[in-house]
């Protein structure tokens, strides 16, 4: 029984710009936890080996010290590694794997499949058969060699490659690197471990992708995951188990609002987001300027909590009620601007228009607090100049809590 881990995509040195610095530098740092965590369950599972198909840095360039951090997380497992270039990390003449040769970070544990030769790891009965990438995009099929590569027949047959299997995923997918549907049939293989797609997925009993053990895009692939993977012997097929890995939730919701009670489900959808979620959020439809209110501080609660949250309004429409005119004091001039304002949220300034009319609502409710606050004041200030000139005043017109009424009266 061979027992080994599969993984792929780590990218470490991902840099998130699409995020605050501070969020971004937490994403990057997750990756490297994420990889302690591979080696501490192979530890704790006494695994044979672990297979990572691929992408293990995210760009050739990365920092010198973003090498010897990778290398040192692979500590708590002392088996051995198999790593293979991917199209981030591509075996070039002059490639971050001859930087790391240079610097003396890589383990003696770790083996790199630099070229695509058969691998015989004749302590664990194993030929791994690799298909590494000598450049970012090829548009031959690199694992075909697998089919006609001679192994001692008493040993397994592991085939990993870092590519788009064809016919399986997206057609956006398939136009670089591509990988033959079958492959592991017609090579023989008792298991191909992938990697490219980010997401677990199995493409037929002996194929797999693991996709990355830390989630890093708003997809809902089955991210965040490894592969334990057990092989019986020859021609038996595998078992597979997924196995959680990731820490963050990265999560894209789209609401639709349209009546009043659909602002009141979105507040309690916001409500839910919790702490390790990095969450893309659009909102669209329409409400009045209360639920628009209601939801910017919703919003902006939820910026507190979560890790990340990306928040879109630009297609939710402002529909003000005439109570919400009311509210305002939009009356003459500013309120043909408001009407104004509505109308343009049809045309091709739309977005120009919402925003006016978020930003003169909110000019315009601020100026109606300020002067509620100032009249509260006055009225507390005349009630204990009052109270002063006369003890009993306070007492005659019902205590405290008459003045307070009084004041805000």
């Amino acid at each position: 029984m061979l027992r080994l881990l599969h993984t792929a995509d780590w990218q470490i040195g991902k840099l998130f710009g699409q995020f605050e610095p501070d969020q971004a530098a937490l994403l990057a740092d997750a990756r490297y936890k994420a990889v302690e965590r591979l080696a501490t369950l192979a530890s704790e599972q006494a695994l044979d080996l672990v297979l990572v198909a691929g992408d293990v840095f995210d760009a050739q360039g990365v920092a010198d010290r973003t090498i010897h951090r990778l290398f040192n997380a692979l500590a708590a497992f002392s088996g051995r590694w198999v790593m293979l270039p991917g199209n981030h990390d591509a075996a070039l003449s002059e490639s971050v794997w001859t930087r790391a040769a240079r610097l003396h970070a890589i383990p003696g544990k770790v083996t790199l499949c630099l070229t695509p030769e058969p691998l015989l790891l004749e302590e664990l009965g194993v030929a791994i058969l690799p298909a590494p990438l000598t450049q970012r995009n090829t548009f031959s099929d690199l694992s075909e060699w697998f089919a006609s590569a001679e192994t001692p027949p008493e040993m397994l047959r592991i085939g990993l490659a870092h590519g788009s299997v064809q016919g399986i995923l997206a057609e956006a997918i398939d136009s670089a690197n591509p990988i033959a549907a079958g492959r592991a049939e017609q090579a023989g293989l008792d298991y191909l471990a992938l990697g490219d797609w980010h997401g677990t997925r199995q493409v037929d009993a002996r194929t797999w992708y693991s996709g990355t053990p830390e989630s890093d895009r708003f997809r809902a692939n089955q991210s965040g995951q490894a592969l334990l993977v057990e092989l019986a012997g020859r021609q038996a097929l595998p078992a597979v188990t997924p196995l959680n890995i990731g820490r963050h939730c990265w999560r894209s919701d789209a609401l639709t609002l349209q009546v009043p009670s659909d602002v009141e489900q979105a507040l309690q959808h916001i409500a839910k987001f919790s702490t390790d979620d990095v969450v893309q959020l659009s909102l669209s439809g329409q409400t009045d300027l209360a639920g628009h209110r209601r939801l910017r501080n919703a919003i902006g609660q939820a910026e507190g909590r979560v890790h990340s949250l990306l928040a879109d309004l630009s297609a939710l429409r402002l529909e003000p009620t005439a109570d919400d005119i009311d509210a305002l004091q939009a009356d003459g001039y500013l309120g043909e601007v408001v009407d104004e304002l509505r109308t343009q949220q049809e045309g091709s300034n739309a977005e120009v228009a919402r925003d006016a009319l978020t930003l003169l609502a909110g000019i315009l409710d601020e100026r109606r607090r300020d002067a509620g606050r100032a009249a509260n004041a006055e009225a507390s200030v005349g009630a204990r100049a009052g109270t002063a000139a006369d003890p009993g005043a306070g007492t005659r017109a019902g205590g405290p809590a008459g003045i307070i009424a009084g004041g805000a009266l």
